[in-house]
């Protein structure tokens, strides 16, 4: 019995002393979590933040996106101002690489489960010099065409388009038949026009990963033939978006789709979950198209998303919680079912249930990977390539500039501050 009495009496003593060892969880605290992301924010509330909160009692998770194309302005302005949120979710390479420079994302080196992560999972979020991870690493996203089934079937196409004719072809039936929009996209936003148009189809003429390193090392230029050409068909787009595509936003372009009135959205596998809980009618996706029968297929593979620490977070140990939580097994599958279409960066094998998200990632076994050309290094100067690129893209579906007027643009642009290393 005095046995018994003393374990109680040392269980008593430990659970005291655990509690005075972890001040931050020992009293409820709210981490808010800066995000673009807005369309994520039910997943969230229903599925990733209960399974957070239940096995980290006292940590409360606060989701708050903006949309994305505000996102980077909010969230620098929020950061200097001070009032950013404890978690930021971080864009890969150049954008979150800035933040890091200033001093406002904190080292993720030290973070429990960053060896579960490939140097090339970790490469969107490490310094230069390959020293410093700054974002826990969470989900690469892959481009492509998702398409109306049931569209499909009614205006008598039996299979997705494998080359450029074939979707032209496509496009032709489709606004023939009268039923569908044949394209749902828009360009007021702009980013779509860049990110869901020009980066979308761009790879297979400049050879991913090929193209887009020559770029940086000066051997290529934004006005060579296959850097020019996603502009000429983006040109060739604006036939079949439908009235008042200028106008469109990107909820609307959704919204259209969804809704069936579209045939064909331009977008990648970062729709699929959203998709699925509103579409009323059968799914498919087709990579991007290549130029000619034959040709080598390429695929935006894109580290997409990571989390890291607000440097002036005032709950440390709470948000370092949460990043290694991030970095473990159990969020990885969480996240990647409960948002399919969004691919671990995690070393393990994560098995997909969701078919369309398996459709995309078999991608990967037949076209080769890159990332999206303005991303890495290229965006670092002023003008900013990739918001140009927005600018751009948008302007050629508009009509308000020809594809070699947009080219040279970026190249001029870029050539203003940007001197490929010898």
């Amino acid at each position: 019995m005095a046995f018994s009495t003393r374990l109680v009496a040392l269980a008593s003593v430990s659970a005291c002393a655990l509690l005075a060892a972890a001040p931050a969880v020992a009293a409820d605290v709210t981490l808010t979590i800066e995000s673009w992301r807005n369309d994520d924010l039910p997943i969230w509330q229903e599925k990733i933040i209960p399974a957070f909160e239940k096995g980290h009692p006292g940590i409360k998770l606060n989701f708050q996106p903006t949309a994305p194309k505000e996102y980077n302005a909010a969230l620098n302005s929020k950061l200097d101002a001070g009032t950013a949120g404890d978690v930021i979710a971080c864009r890969p390479f150049d954008a979150s690489l800035e933040l890091f420079k200033k001093g406002q994302l904190t080292s993720a080196n030290d973070i429990p489960g960053m060896d579960r992560f490939s140097a090339v999972a970790k490469a969107g979020w490490t310094t230069d010099d390959a020293k410093t991870t700054y974002c826990v690493p969470v989900a690469a996203v892959l481009g492509g065409f998702i398409y109306n089934k049931d569209a499909f079937d009614k205006v008598g196409i039996k299979a997705p388009p494998k080359t450029v004719d074939e979707f032209f072809a496509d496009l032709e039936k489709i606004k023939a038949d009268g039923t569908y929009v044949p394209l749902a996209m828009g360009t007021i936003d702009q980013w779509e026009a860049a990110t869901m148009g020009y980066q979308n189809i761009g790879p297979n003429y400049w050879h991913g990963e090929d193209g887009r390193k020559a770029l940086i090392e000066g051997r290529q230029k934004l006005t060579d033939p296959q850097w020019v050409a996603p502009f000429q068909q983006l040109a060739r787009w604006a036939p079949y978006l439908g009235d008042g595509y200028k106008a469109q936003a990107y909820p609307d372009s959704q919204n259209l789709f969804t809704l069936g009135r579209a045939a064909i959205y331009p977008t990648g596998s970062w729709e699929i979950a959203p998709f699925a809980a509103q579409a009323q009618f059968k799914m498919g996706v087709f990579p991007p198209p290549v130029p000619k029968a034959g040709d080598p297929c390429y695929i935006s593979d894109h580290v997409d998303i990571a989390f890291g620490m607000n440097a002036k977070t005032k709950q440390p140990a709470a948000a370092k919680t949460f990043l290694a939580w991030t970095a473990s097994p159990e969020f990885a599958q969480i996240y990647s079912n409960a948002l399919p279409g969004f691919f671990s960066l995690q070393s393990g094998v994560i098995e997909q249930t969701n078919p369309l998200a398996k459709e995309f990632a078999s991608w990967r076994e037949t076209c080769k990977s890159t990332i999206r050309s303005t991303y890495q290094i290229l965006s670092r100067g002023t003008p900013n390539l990739e918001n140009e690129t927005w600018v751009e893209a948008a302007n050629v579906m508009n009509g308000t500039e020809t594809p070699e007027q947009a080219a040279q643009k970026l190249q001029k642009g870029l050539d203003s501050w940007f001197k490929p290393a010898k």
